[in-house]
């Protein structure tokens, strides 16, 4: 079953790819074709706002002056919830873009190593943010990340703590997992 921070960071990593091309927020027809082509359906497009939906999630998109996304259980369970929240900082001319938890007793915080801050002038990612593909396998939830995301990690020294929740890595060559959420990281260079 797939969890809304799983989405959120899919989404997110798309997102920033966005951002970092046009240098700008994405509209929300933007943000709705990204949902689409994760498997979201369109429930609803009114006014700008936009409501997705997958077998186990459920996505509201609110696109304002910031970009807010409630990624929820479609059970209905909000102590999973996440909202991914983006939006052009004007006293630092960057782009932020955090995911953050309804639940702080779960992910005490940020959910990734920091929030993406990308310089609005020059389109430079100025942060270490750890975002990539998250696919279901047999084994659990994997984070899937390229080689350009793996040497912007391994320079921060952040290299042992894991981009979802917090807490302790262990790797074993291109491969680590996670012993307290169990999500497990995948490096794949190209």
């Amino acid at each position: 079953m797939m969890e809304p921070v799983a989405l959120a960071i899919s989404l997110a990593e798309k997102i920033t790819r966005t951002m970092l091309s046009t240098r700008r927020l994405p509209s929300g027809n933007e943000v709705g074709d990204i949902l689409k082509n994760l498997g979201l359906e369109e429930l609803c497009l009114r006014g700008g706002v936009g409501l997705y939906r997958s077998r186990d999630l459920i996505a509201l998109v609110i696109p304002r002056e910031s970009l807010i996304i409630d990624v929820i259980s479609s059970s209905g369970d909000l102590s999973d919830a996440v909202e991914i929240v983006a939006y052009r900082d004007k006293k630092l001319n960057a782009l932020i873009l955090e995911i953050l938890p309804a639940n702080d007793i779960e992910y005490e915080g940020n959910i990734g190593l920091e929030p993406v801050i990308i310089d609005s002038e020059t389109g430079e990612l100025l942060s270490n943010s750890v975002l990539g593909e998250v696919i279901e396998e047999e084994e659990g939830m994997v984070l899937v990340i390229d080689g350009e995301t793996y040497e912007r990690w391994s320079k921060s020294g952040k290299l042992d703590t894991c981009p979802v929740c917090g807490e302790e890595l262990r790797w074993k060559n291109d491969y680590a997992v996670c012993l307290d959420c169990g999500y497990e990281i995948k490096v794949v260079k190209k």
